[in-house]
Formats: structure tokens, sequence, C-alpha cells
């Protein structure tokens, strides 16, 4: 059964639980308080903003996501299929991101593609549907699972943020690779998304600054 993290108290739920079940996530917490839930917009319009940010600053980012939102009413897939290549690319879009959304929108209105129902998938199942999609790699599709979907198992093992947050909430000599982080987090399971939230907050916490997700897509 999929857990879903769809309000603070479930995630709230899903942190003790994990806490009682690995004494080593206590002192994570104490440092790091409780993680609030992020939670963002479902379906295309949550990946396609997603795909939008990734491999820029939170401030660019954001600039191009207002144009588009702007442009467009509503934003949804019928609107990006139907979109001339050279009005997206003025918006601000990069020929590879326009690229990734109109196939996304071919693929929704082919119905070949439901974005709704990996909710209820195994995560690493999910996972590895939205990352055989062109243009979208492992940070873009855990971040949709995690927060478009709240999915309580997403697990992104390739987050800079989340694996330093490991290596000294852990005390390990080193950054765990993208690689590693599937063992490390086996424990964790139904639960890793709530891991994640938990190891988000604790990095803050260590580091004393904001923007952990900036910078940091893999695709």
């Amino acid at each position: 059964m999929t857990i879903h993290l769809e309000t603070q108290s479930d995630l709230e739920e899903a942190v003790h639980a994990l806490i009682k079940r690995d004494p080593r996530l206590k002192p994570v917490l104490e440092i790091a308080g409780m993680p609030a839930l992020r939670r963002r917009e479902p379906g295309f319009t949550g990946l396609a903003h997603i795909v939008c940010g990734q491999q820029l600053s939170t401030a660019s980012a954001a600039a191009i996501w207002g144009r588009l939102s702007a442009a467009f009413d509503p934003f949804d897939h019928g609107a990006v299929r139907r979109a001339r290549a050279d009005r997206l690319g003025r918006l601000g879009l990069s020929a590879a991101k326009i690229k990734t959304l109109k196939h996304l929108a071919r693929e929704i209105a082919a119905q070949r593609l439901n974005l709704d129902v990996l909710a209820e998938e195994d995560a690493d199942a999910a996972h590895h549907t939205l990352i055989a999609l062109p243009g979208i790699g492992p940070w873009t599709a855990d971040l949709y699972l995690l927060f478009c979907l709240g999915h309580g198992d997403a697990w992104p093992a390739g987050d800079l943020a989340v694996q330093e947050g490991i290596r000294i909430g852990l005390g390990l000599k080193a950054r765990p690779t993208e690689k590693q982080m599937a063992p490390i987090a086996e424990p964790w399971r139904p639960l890793r998304g709530a891991a994640a939230h938990l190891w988000w907050s604790y990095y803050r916490a260590v580091k004393k600054r904001e923007g952990v997700l900036a910078g940091q897509a893999s695709s």
C-alpha cells in the first residue's frame, strides 16, 4: 500500500514512525525540527514547473514560469501542444525544455501517459516511468513524485543536499553517491519521502542556508 503525504499531520506521523524504526534519526529531528510539508500542483502543470526550473537559479526559474503562466490561460498540456516553439522560446524556454514539454503534452493528449496514477505506484516503478520520458532526469522525477503527488516513498537519491545531510547526520566519511543512497535509505521504506523532508530540514539547519533545491538539477 502506497503512503501519501497529503497534509502536515501526515508528514509528522511519518517522521515519528521513522524515528521509532531508526533511532539514529532522533538527534537529526532534534536539530532539524519538524519539517514542513512541501506540495506543488500535480499533473502536467506541476511537472512542467519543475522542468522549467532544471539547472536554473530559483530567480531565473521563477521569472520564466511567471511569463509562461501569464501567456497561457490555462497553462496545460493542450496549450503547450498547440503553442509554436518560437513563442515558447521567446518566453525563456530553451530548445531542450521546449522539446521535453512538447513530448509530454503529446503523450498526455494521446493518453499514453497518466501522471496522476503514478501516485499509487511503487516509488521505484514510478521513478523509472518518469525518467524514461525524454528530458526527465532523476531529480525532476523525484521532485514530481514528492512534491506534486505527495508520494510517501519517493527518494531523491541524487539530491546533493540530502546526500550531504546524511553524510553529516550519520557521521559518514564521505558524501554518499547516488548509488550508495539506495541501501542507506532501505530501512526507511515505505516512508523515504518523509525521510527526504527530514534530511532537507536537517541540511538547512546545519548549513544555515536556504534554497537547497536550487541548482540541484541532474537532468
